[in-house]
């Protein structure tokens, strides 16, 4: 059976990074579209790199990318902003603003992570995130309003 046709004949959305990391390009924008906004994520958000998704080097560009460069984000709900988790130091920097909006993937609901006026270093750079299973959001990263990556966050205490 095709990853495809388990996507499509399973009743549950696909539920962990793992399952997600193994979807190819296509099969993740299947997913993406498929899925409600969901919440406004709350506290420390684990982050997984979806780079390459679908080919044996998704798994370790993960690692790879949490253990060096981003390993999620750390949410201010009373601000409706967040900063990013950086470095092996885990930094808590390059801020952005949260709110809900319309994707530019399907102009349906998502919870927009907007850089435009939070941050020199990242203004061009948009996430839209859906809730695809219980605590855990998919993300599609837009650059310069070109479609160029894909993420996982994923809230404390779900798995």
């Amino acid at each position: 059976m095709s990853v495809l046709s388990k996507v499509r004949k399973s009743s549950t959305p696909p539920r962990t990074e793992a399952t997600l990391m193994r979807l190819g390009n296509l099969l993740l924008d299947e997913v993406f579209r498929s899925s409600p906004a969901g919440p406004i994520p709350k506290g420390k958000l684990r982050g997984t790199v979806l780079a390459f998704p679908g080919t044996r080097a998704a798994k370790p560009i993960s690692v790879l990318a949490r253990a060096l460069m981003w390993q999620g984000k750390v949410v201010d709900a009373d601000q409706a902003s967040l900063k990013n988790l950086v470095s092996p130091l885990r930094l808590q920097t390059i801020k952005a603003a949260l709110s809900t909006a319309e994707s530019w993937v399907d102009d349906e609901p998502i919870v927009l992570i907007d850089y435009s006026r939070t941050s020199r270093v990242a203004h061009m750079v948009r996430d839209e995130i859906r809730l695809v299973g219980p605590g855990l959001y998919l993300g599609v990263v837009w650059l310069w309003h070109w479609r160029v990556g894909w993420f996982t966050l994923r809230q404390r205490g779900s798995k």
